[in-house]
Formats: C-alpha cells, structure tokens, sequence
C-alpha cells in the first residue's frame, strides 16, 4: 500500500507541480514583480554614512542587499520550479493517503472531487483570513500567520471529511463546526495602512493565485485518481 501511495503521488505531484510552475510564470510572478517596484519605491532611502564611519557599516548600511533572493529571468523560474514540484509531491501524498484511508475506489473522475476539497482546505479557506499577499503588504507577525493557516487547513479538512462520510446529522454538524471555528477565532491581521501596495493590485494576485490553485487542484486530483485506479492489484 504504502509503495502504491508514493508511486501515485511521484507521478501525480510531478505532472501537477509543472502545470503549477506554468501557471504561477504566467499569473502570479508578473504581479509579483510588479509590486515589488512598489516596494522598492516605498522603502526610504539610506542615509549617508557619519564622517569617520566606515563604509557599509552603522546606519548607513544596506541590510536590504544582504538578504538573498533569486535573480529575476532564468534562476527565478527554476527556483519556482523545484518549489511547485516539491510542494505539488507533499500535497498528492496527503490526498492520496486520505484516499486510501477512506477504502474508497477512486478513479480520475472522483479525484476531481478530492482536488476540490483540497482546494477548499489548503487555499480557499486560509484565503478567507489571510489572503495571499504581494511584496510590500503589510502582515501580521509570520509565526502567527502559519499557525492559523495550519489551524485553518487541518479544520476545514478534518470537517470536510466529517460532513461527507459521517452517516449521522449530528456528525455532520459537527463538521460544519470544525470549518467554522478558525473563521471565529479569527485570523492575525496586519495594519493596512503600512501597505505599500495599491488595492487593485492586491486584488488581482488574490483572484489570480485563487484561480491558480483551483486549476492546480483540479489536475492534481484527477492525476492522483488515475494514478491510483492504474496502480491497483489485478
């Protein structure tokens, strides 16, 4: 069983994190950069060094340039690359360990439903208290915010699965519950107005990492499911 899941996941992750490598090129990395010339405008401009100072040192440094990131073209688009195929690998063998965990049969047709409910519990229901986020928005504390996205997901999974296989009402209620709660709870919100990004902008790379993964998703599902219909015993 388990050299069934890794086997389905390998492939299924591979095909998938590649559609998301051309997705994110073509949807998300323009206005990415595109907000980090805001960020960069935004920032205030380094003062001179003291008489007697030496160079690079005390307040006239740049700790901007020591912070490491990839350049833009080439090395950029490679580092997305292993990025989407390593998270597209995780995310189908925890798809495909729920699936086999659940006894059902699934095939490429149902494991668009997988791929949706996946959807829901990793991206559309974080995006609900913490939408995906350009360079230069202004955010809460990042401990706190990957505390609440874990919360969010783990819940809403967990409810997910709850609501569909209980056989009981009252099961099912509690999973609605489960969906709920991190939205009650309420997630960790940074000050708006430090935002050096313009609304619109911000609003265009939510709609258009939330279409990504909803694309991402629906692939990686139905890969996952004909991965792991093919791979049964005779």
């Amino acid at each position: 069983m388990l050299s069934r899941i890794l086997r389905a996941s390998l492939w299924a992750g591979l095909a998938a994190g590649v559609v998301a490598w051309g997705l994110h090129l073509a949807m998300a990395v323009p206005l990415i950069l595109r907000a980090e010339t805001y960020e960069a405008a935004a920032q205030p401009a380094a003062p001179t060094a003291a008489a007697g100072e030496p160079a690079g040192h005390g307040d006239g440094h740049d700790h901007d340039r020591d912070r490491w990131a990839p350049a833009d073209g080439v090395e950029r688009a490679l580092y997305t690359l292993a990025a989407d195929l390593v998270t597209a690998v995780g995310f189908a063998l925890l798809l495909l360990a729920a699936v086999a965990a659940s006894g059902r049969r699934v095939d490429a047709r149902e494991g668009l439903v997988w791929g949706l409910a996946g959807f829901a519990a990793f991206s559309l229901a974080p995006s609900v208290g913490l939408p995906p986020e350009l360079p230069g928005m202004a955010a809460a504390e990042l401990a706190a915010r990957q505390v609440w996205w874990a919360m969010t997901a783990v819940a809403t999974a967990g409810g997910l699965a709850v609501a569909a296989f209980a056989p009981a009402f009252g099961w099912r209620a509690l999973g609605i519950v489960l969906v709920a709660l991190p939205h009650v709870w309420g997630a960790p919100m940074g000050h708006a107005e430090g935002a050096a990004v313009p609304a619109e902008l911000a609003a265009e790379f939510v709609a258009a990492t939330l279409a990504a993964s909803a694309i991402f998703w629906l692939v990686l599902g139905g890969l996952a499911g004909h991965f792991w219909r093919r791979s049964a015993p005779a």
